[in-house]
């Protein structure tokens, strides 16, 4: 093979840059991570990493981005395909299987730096300041289409209940995918936190009965208090 060219080079050491700060950043969270860390993990000086990103901050931008990107696509068209398929009809369930499905097949299908990111995720979506700004960012618009989608599924339902329903699985989601390995101990490995099949079989199933059982309990209090 013939000798990289120097844009070829700078691209491999900027992957594995990124690579290795996403394994670091997922094992030991943001300010568990040092430049320092990811060059002593590379095995080179930390000018280099300096070279080619400002600071901590900008290879933590530059790790999340790589990688939220398509993660969106992939939940935006699950919610574009069903809502075509759906129309005016949709399901707790059908939506919430057209958001999370895919997004559990990327982490089932993709490589050990998808699981890596997954877990950073989790880091963001819990995280307040910067998580919380890229979350607003790249997340809300979509979540507020799901919202959307929820609320021409249950029309009468109290918008507060479909709020807090969507936190209670978005926090069940990011748990999931932080792989604690904690439901492997307390199931004696009947469980494993990295069977994310196993995840999405049972997740959404479970997740619009939530729904479902507040939105019931609602209109039964609606109904005797009329009575």
């Amino acid at each position: 093979m013939g000798r990289r060219t120097r844009a070829e080079q700078r691209a491999a050491t900027e992957k594995l840059i990124l690579d290795t700060a996403e394994d670091l950043f997922s094992q030991r969270g943001y300010f568990g991570v040092t430049i320092k860390d990811v060059a002593d993990a590379m095995g080179i000086h930390p000018a280099l990493i300096h070279y080619y990103h400002a600071g901590k901050q900008a290879i933590f931008d530059a790790v999340f981005e790589r990688r939220v990107g398509y993660a969106v696509t992939v939940r935006t068209a699950g919610l574009d395909a069903y809502e075509a398929q759906a129309g005016d009809s949709p399901t707790v369930e059908g939506v919430l299987r057209a958001y999370y499905d895919g997004a559990f097949d990327v982490y089932i299908n993709g490589d050990e730096g998808w699981r890596a990111f997954g877990r950073i995720f989790a880091q963001v979506n819990n995280a307040p300041g910067y998580g919380a700004e890229k979350m607003d960012f790249y997340f809300d618009p979509l979540v507020l289409r799901l919202i959307h989608l929820l609320q021409k599924a249950l029309p009468d339902a109290d918008p507060r209940d479909l709020f807090w329903s969507f936190q209670f699985t978005s926090g069940a989601y990011t748990l999931i995918l932080s792989r604690t390995g904690r439901i492997d101990r307390l199931s004696d490995d009947l469980c494993r936190s990295d069977d994310f099949e196993a995840v999405r079989e049972r997740f959404v199933t479970f997740m619009a009965a939530g729904f479902d059982a507040l939105y019931r309990t609602r209109q039964a209090r609606g109904a005797a208090a009329a009575e």
